[in-house]
Order: structure tokens, then sequence, then C-alpha cells
């Protein structure tokens, strides 16, 4: 088709403002999934996606649409992730459009990643549709939300009025579209030039990856080159997405589309790489490549130990589909073989392990999540820890830096006290606040990521009664003041248990540590001492009091000595069987880490 009549557009939206809904409502009324075929979130095809109500893969699909001019047009949809976790995806998935379409619900207003999106798309200097959806709700204030929209800099007469679930608005959308997204310019005789925004395993085809073509065209049979990463292949089949895959036999300037590259690996094809015929590559890739950077860090142990082989079969099966996705072999002596794993955040950490749970039916157990600190030794060797464990020993490090995020925080204005109370307790610092509107209020604070990983999202929510949004990015590293708090079992390190914290805060968690693993630790015939320790210097300690054997029961009198005599025989037995005995610590040990923060 000409390149004049293609319109390529992504949706980007906070999660739930009915991003994935109004998809749906535009391959009904395109025409391009018959009523018969019409699922909810029909983009969406893992069930934890349907189950949690979020995008985790971006999906595209074409559409054909006849507009009121009675021109038809190629439209390309790209439906992007919600979560702040998959930003990188976003903004690959921007950088393959010229149009973005944000939805934002008439009853939530703008929030924190609808603010976070649209700079991501304005950076990637995009024609920008803003949709007010939800219009039907009782609660619905389409107005309030429209001036909101004027004052994040959008024109107020550009707004759509729309209800994904009722269908009202669709056309109007569709036509947005057509008359506010710019056609792409790719020039069709220039050397092969295409961006992958996307990528997935297939068994039989091998990697394939979503692409759009900038410049010049791709045929079946046709070698290619990446540009990022220098390997080559031979196309098995181009196609477009409809939104099942339909073999084309060419993809050419500006139209999207996916290539069945034959890879056996996704690390050959990565989202953000530039595909270019071997032949005649094209002089330069294209701008913003880089791989994606893991942000926390935990360790995956089967409950099972001969559960090992099939674990590591799992997480290569996962990183077939999930590039970003990266874990190397851990032993601890606490809970034998198993992975530490790399992840984009929390929810991603989350998506993993339901995955392995559910498509592999494993049985694991997940260490607290810690994130990647940066150690300067004493000799000038620069070292990046994700592992208490790897630490060095304090006489060999120079400093220790930690990762500082930008967080923004949209909420009430009645909020402002409990969420300052919040930051500040998790060594926040605050930047700024701005008023958006008399009750609506737009904070930002820079904060250590690992105070942020715990639990923060979880007690911002509750604190605010579920109305404050997060949305977090990447600032710097820092330099603090961090030790590292050791476990003691009976004397026994447990090296799991182990975490990084900030020194004023290291007696207050190793006691409550200590106190919660007193609880969850089941009783012994001996005495169990816990003990929370930095360095050699123990900070805190609780004990496990032993179960007792009355063996004076048969005694009913007589002499004392013969009592005597069996207390002592219970005392050295217990004395050996403290030496030797050991103790089985269960899991909600490990996750006792996550919700320390609670008391």
């Amino acid at each position: 088709m000409d390149q004049s009549h293609i319109r390529n557009f992504c949706i980007i939206a906070h999660i739930d403002h009915g991003k994935s809904t109004l998809a749906d409502r535009l391959l009904e009324y395109t025409g391009t999934i018959s009523k018969r075929e019409m699922a909810e979130q029909i983009l969406d095809q893992m069930d934890l996606e349907r189950e949690k109500g979020i995008t985790i893969k971006a999906q595209a699909v074409r559409m054909r649409y006849t507009a009121r001019d009675g021109r038809e047009y190629e439209l390309n949809l790209i439906d992007t992730p919600g979560h702040v976790d998959f930003s990188y995806e976003v903004s690959r998935s921007l950088a393959a459009c010229e149009g973005a379409i944000l939805v934002v619900d008439a009853t939530q207003g703008v929030e924190a990643q609808t603010l976070a999106n649209l700079y991501l798309a304005v950076e990637a200097d995009l024609a920008i549709i803003p949709v007010i959806n939800k219009i039907d709700l009782a609660s619905a204030d389409p107005e309030k939300v429209a001036t909101e929209i004027y004052h994040i800099g959008l024109p107020r007469d550009e707004i759509v009025l729309a209800s994904a679930k009722e269908g009202i608005g669709t056309q109007d959308v569709l036509e947005a579209v057509v008359k506010y997204v710019p056609p792409p310019k790719g020039a069709g005789e220039m050397p092969l030039r295409a961006l992958v925004f996307d990528s997935k395993y297939d068994a039989y085809k091998g990697v394939i990856a979503y692409v759009r073509i900038v410049d010049g065209a791709i045929s079946r049979g046709d070698r290619i080159e990446m540009m990022q990463t220098d390997s080559r292949t031979e196309v098995l089949e181009v196609g477009y997405f409809s939104p099942t895959l339909v073999a084309a036999g060419t993809l050419s300037a500006g139209e999207v589309g996916y290539i069945a590259t034959g890879f056996k690996n996704v690390k050959d094809c990565q989202v953000g790489d530039t595909v270019t015929l071997a032949a005649t590559p094209a002089p330069e890739a294209l701008l913003g490549y880089r791989p994606a950077k893991p942000m926390v860090f935990a360790g995956i142990f089967p409950v099972e130990g001969d559960d090992y082989p099939l674990l590591r079969d799992a997480l290569d099966r996962l990183k077939l589909n999930d590039a970003s996705l990266v874990y190397e072999p851990e032993n601890s002596v606490a809970l034998g073989f198993g992975f530490r794993c790399g992840f984009l955040g929390l929810l991603h950490m989350e998506i993993i392990q339901e995955r392995l749970e559910r498509e592999y039916n494993l049985d694991i157990l997940m260490t607290a999540p810690s994130v990647e600190y940066r150690v300067l030794k004493t000799n000038g060797e620069e070292l990046f820890i994700h592992n208490p464990a790897e630490l060095p020993a304090v006489t060999q490090m120079a400093k220790i830096e930690e990762p500082i995020m930008d967080i923004s925080i949209f909420t009430p204005a009645r909020y402002i006290g409990t969420i300052m109370e919040l930051v500040t307790a998790r060594r926040g610092a605050f930047r700024d606040m701005e008023y958006l509107e008399e009750d609506r209020v737009h904070l930002t604070y820079r904060m250590p990521l690992g105070e942020l990983i715990v639990d923060f999202y979880d007690q911002l929510k509750s604190r605010t009664q579920g109305y404050a949004s997060l949305d977090y990015s990447f600032h710097a590293y820092e330099e603090a003041d961090l030790v590292k708090l050791d476990l003691l079992v009976n004397g026994q390190s447990v090296d799991a248990l182990s975490l990084i914290t900030h020194r004023d805060k290291a007696q207050r968690q190793g006691r409550l540590l200590a106190e919660r693993l007193k609880e969850l630790i089941p009783r012994q015939l001996f005495e169990v001492p816990i003990q929370a320790a930095v360095g050699s210097h123990i900070i805190a300690r609780e004990t496990v009091r032993a179960m007792r054997k009355n063996v004076l029961a048969k005694c009913y009198g007589g002499d004392i000595t013969r009592k005597r005599k069996l207390l002592e025989k219970q005392k050295e037995g217990k004395k050996r069987l403290k030496r030797v005995g050991s103790v089985e610590i269960p899991q909600e040990a490990f996750m006792a880490m996550l919700s320390l923060e609670e008391e």
C-alpha cells in the first residue's frame, strides 16, 4: 500500500484505564476480527494477562479501515505494556510508530504512568491523540479530566470522548488516527533498516521478530544481519499480524509485520536492534538500542533438590520468549542448588514465579529480592554485587554505592502528609511538589531502589486507600553507608537470609527479622538461638525454647539421686543434640524479609 495511506500508532495508558478493551473495539469495528472470534482482551494472549487485567507482552495488529473521506487506510496498531517494569518495551514500541492514543480513565484522571508514557511519546516526537475512556460510568467526570489533560499540555479540542466497553466513540478514535497521525516517511529504494520492537520464540520458525520497516524492503529468502549482535540468518517467512500471523511475500518501507528468522536464541535478535540485508547493509543502525537491564535480583531454588534439572529447563524455555530474564547458577548452604535471577522489577519477578509454578508445575522457593550494588575495592577494582553473599570483607571495600530512583507520585492532596512520612522513612529525598488542580498533587522524590522494592507500593496503596499512583525510573548510583546483615540460626550463618541494608536501619531490621524467625522456626528438642549480626558484632538475639520431655514421669518417689541422674542424662543429651542437630527453616522465613516494615 502507498505510504500516504499507512498509519502506525500505539495505545498508551496507566494500568486499568481500558487500553486493551479499546483495542478490542477497534478490531471489531474495522472487521479485523469477526464477532464469532471476538473475546475480551483479544490481544492479551497469556492467561496471566487476562487474570491481572494488564498487558505484559507488546502485541501488534494490522487493520483495514475505510475513512469518512472514502479512502482505505492500513492502520498498524501496537498494544504496549502498561506497567512501569516494561517501560523499555514501551519506548521501543513508540519508536516504531508516528502517533499514540493516550487513554485516560474518566473516573481516575491523569495518573503517574499516564504522564510517564506521555513524556516517552513526546520524546519520540509522536502525534498524540487524547481519549477520555469510560464516559458511560456513573462516577465519570469527563470535564474535570479534560481540564487535567489540557494542563499537561494537550489541546482540548482534539480530545475524543469514548467508552470502549459500550463501543461509544470508536469511529471518532479511528478518524482522529487518520487525521492527526502523520504517514511514515521511509525511503523504499534505500538499504533495508527495520526496528525490532518485540520478539517471541516459535519451536518451528525459531525467533519471530516483530519489526517496523523504516527503509527498504524485505522478502522471504533474503539473508539478513542484526546490526548490534552481528548475527546472520536467512529469512524463513515474512508477514503481518491479523492478529494471528499471516504470511506475505514482502514487507516494504512504512509497514509493521514479522520476520521468522530461524534463530534458536532470543539473544541473537533483541528488542531495539536493527535488521538489515547482509548483501547491502545500511551504513548506520537506528537509534535507541540498549540491552534491557535487570533491576531486581532474587534466588530461585527447587523445594525438592531433584527438581533442579527441571527448573533449569523451565528457565531456559522462559528465556526463549523473554530476553530480559537473566539467570546464573547459584549454590546456597541453606537451600542447595538453584539460580540467581535478574528481573526488570517486582511485577516481572511475580510473573516469572507464577509461570514457573503454573506452566511447568514446579514447587519453588524464592528468596527476598535485592538490587545490584556497585562496590569499589581498596585495590581499585570495581564490582557489581546482587547477592549479599558475594560482598567482600569490610577491610577490602573502599566504598559501596546503591541505585537511586526518581519516583513520581500522583495523589489527592489530603494524603500528602502520610506519603511524605512513608517516603522519608525509606530514606527518600524530596524534589518537587506541583498542584495539577485544587485537590490533585504531583510529588517527585529520589529514593534508593532497595527501599522501593520491598513493600513500598503496597504501603503507598494502603495508606492512600488506593488513590495514589506510582512511577519510577533509574537516576544514578550514589554512595551510602551500607552493611551486610547476617542471620545465624543455631550458630550457623544462613546465607539465603543475609541482606544488605543501611547501617542506621540494621539494628531494627535485625531485631524484627529475629523476632519473625522465632515465630516461624518450629521448636526442637534443644534450644535454638537466632542471632542477627553485622560483621562479628551481634546486634539482636531471640531464642526458640526447647521442647521438654518429662523424664521424671516414671519416678513415683524414691531417692532424689535417681531423679538427678535422669535429669543430668537428659541435659547431656540436649548438649550433644545442640552440637549435631540441624534446624529446618520453613519457606515462610525467606519471605519474612518482605514484610519487615509492617511492624
